[in-house]
């Protein structure tokens, strides 16, 4: 068993993984966790955790740029079934494609676009801070999301974005955050999980999550 945090030059992998890493001790995964940024050791691992923070195009560009890395992703997430767990941008790269500063191909995983928050009178940019998530039950997980549970309805977890995902399928929502209108906050399908918040940043919920992720066996 092992765990790997993807390192394409984005995302604040230090604290993703001694969240991981106290997560682990808390739930009893055995496993190593690992940062790294070789194709070889994401087709051995047992999950997979993607992160990231800044642009969408950027975020996508450099992925791509490892190469080999795509393809190994694609053969343990979506042929061998491996569980993944995208983390803000790193769940945003989940969608077809992305608008941020013109129109970027995603992975392509999560049917939906990556568009812009609007500004208003009441709603700055970017989402920064402390909000509570809501959360879907959907009629595959009718007791609730299994990486989810121990969380409720009005959780409070921390948020770092200007972009979010406008789903095409509403099946896919399992928690949103009202900011002035609602967003996703958690989607996922099959053995795919995202994370708009960072649960690394997000204390006692966030570490919660990331336990229920490590045990989780879609």
């Amino acid at each position: 068993m092992s765990a790997v945090i993807i390192d394409y030059g984005s995302g604040n992998l230090r604290s993703a993984a001694k969240a991981l890493e106290r997560a682990a001790n808390s739930c009893g995964y055995a496993g190593p966790i690992k940062v790294t940024s070789k194709p070889d050791d994401v087709a051995l691992a047992d999950r997979i955790v993607l992160p990231g923070v800044g642009a969408f195009a950027d975020c996508m560009k450099g992925l791509s740029a490892l190469r080999g890395m795509t393809q190994a992703l694609e053969g343990a997430v979506l042929e061998k079934g491996r569980p993944f767990l995208g983390i803000c941008v790193g769940m945003q790269l989940m969608a077809t494609r992305g608008l941020e500063h013109g129109a970027h191909q995603g992975l392509g995983w999560i049917e939906g676009e990556v568009v812009a928050i609007e500004p208003t009178a009441d709603r700055k940019v970017p989402h920064m801070g402390w909000n509570d998530v809501s959360l879907v039950e959907s009629e595959e997980h009718l007791g609730g999301h299994p990486v989810l549970e121990g969380l409720q309805s009005g959780t409070h977890v921390y948020f770092v974005h200007s972009y979010h995902l406008r789903l095409a399928r509403q099946k896919d929502l399992l928690a949103s955050v009202d900011y002035g209108d609602p967003l996703a906050a958690v989607v996922g399908r099959d053995n795919l999980i995202g994370t708009q918040f960072h649960p690394e940043k997000s204390q006692g919920p966030g570490l919660r999550l990331l336990g229920n992720f490590l045990r989780w066996s879609p």
